[in-house]
């Protein structure tokens, strides 16, 4: 654990225990949208819980019907679906549960449709949970190796090589073929490297060509993190799965995997449950968060706040790269002192990420200003400084 305790926020900012006020710049990993105690969840929160807190999933709930038509809407790119192109959406608390249920759905599809076949494709580098299913989803050894023997069929490539991809499509797994490709859109634990348009391009094609599914798992891409509702429209390459958590409800838990109607369809009652996902607190605060993020104005916000902030961390003597989406932002150091950064960050009122040695995450609240990141730029320095000395 960080030296510190958070005890109240405000917008982008947190205050600790003893006083001190802080900027976020990792935003719970992606999680507080619309900043801390965002004034319509903070409401929506508390009138939900004077009335009800839970009742499970046998039953409809207040809010969550709404949510899903929301979330229909945003993965239809803004426009309201009809008929087999309505989302449908199976809530749940979190994004490995999101993912677990994704790769249930493939392998419903592929005992259906592609004579039982039950691999999964994932990319190296990827995060995908920690539950058994997605480690094993989750093609990085040291997150694999304490908790080995994991769940069979489960593949790994190497993200944006079309040629390695299209061979591993053909290839057995674990004695199964491929039914399913996964892949995040931009990968986030691992540093912020985003899948190239051409990559995604071939993806969709090869994985259409042979009936398999295309999930693209947008736990910490989703909800306009990237600058889009979702990081696949900014591709224009559209999945059969999404999974989705991290945004959804500005901090409380809640994820899902949504797919359209007739592949939702597959998940016939009982195949599929939580006893708390989507109960009447989650679906509450999920409602006043999106209801913001789909106000006029709000993707465009992220977007120039998004390239402000890569624009002027391009401009640091001692970041030898900068990429991301929107405001989901990654650099590479001269030197590897990440975890250092972060340290005399803390010292500065900052709250930074270190996912690698030589690299910095940035993932702010979406309602980040450029006031915010100057104070940022002109910290960053002296805290580089600070972990060269602390090396």
């Amino acid at each position: 654990r960080k030296p510190v305790e958070f005890v109240r926020g405000n917008g982008v900012k947190l205050f600790d225990s003893e006083g001190m006020q802080y900027l976020d710049f990792l935003s719970g990993i992606g999680v507080v949208s619309v900043g801390h105690c965002n004034p319509q969840v903070t409401q929506a929160v508390h009138e939900q819980a004077d009335k009800l807190l839970h009742v499970s999933n046998y039953y409809y709930v207040e809010h969550r019907g709404e949510v899903a038509e929301r979330i229909s809407w945003m993965l239809s790119g803004g426009v309201e679906a009809t008929g087999d192109d309505v989302w449908q959406t199976f809530f749940a608390n979190s994004g490995a549960e999101a993912n677990e249920g994704a790769i249930k759905l493939a392998r419903r599809w592929g005992h259906e449709h592609l004579d039982g076949a039950y691999g999964i494709l994932t990319a190296k580098r990827s995060f995908h949970g920690r539950t058994l299913a997605t480690l094993a989803a989750t093609a990085q050894d040291a997150k694999q190796d304490p908790f080995a023997p994991l769940p069979a069929g489960f593949g790994r490539v190497e993200l944006n090589n079309i040629e390695e991809l299209e061979a591993a499509l053909d290839t057995p797994i674990d004695g199964t073929m491929p039914c399913a490709l996964m892949l995040e859109p931009v990968q986030g634990e691992s540093g912020v490297w985003p899948c190239t348009q051409e990559y995604l391009e071939a993806a969709r094609e090869m994985t259409r060509e042979r009936n398999m599914l295309l999930i693209f798992d947008e736990v910490q891409t989703g909800f306009c993190r990237t600058g889009n509702y979702f990081a696949f429209q900014g591709f224009s390459v559209e999945p059969d799965i999404v999974s989705m958590a991290k945004g959804i409800a500005n901090g409380l838990p809640m994820g899902g995997f949504a797919a359209k109607r007739p592949l939702a369809s597959l998940m016939q009652p009982g195949m599929h449950g939580t006893t708390f996902g989507g109960g009447p607190l989650a679906c509450a605060a999920s409602e006043a968060t999106l209801a913001q993020m789909c106000e006029p104005g709000f993707l465009e916000r992220v977007q120039v706040a998004g390239e402000y902030l890569r624009s002027q961390l391009e401009r640091l003597s001692f970041v030898t790269d900068v990429r991301g989406r929107g405001l989901m932002c990654g650099v590479t150091l001269a030197e590897p002192v990440a975890s250092q950064v972060v340290a005399a960050g803390l010292e500065k009122g900052l709250v930074l990420n270190a996912p690698a040695a030589d690299i910095l995450r940035f993932l702010p609240p979406l309602v980040v200003t450029q006031l915010d990141v100057d104070i940022l730029i002109a910290n960053l320095p002296s805290c580089y400084e600070a972990a060269l000395q602390a090396q």
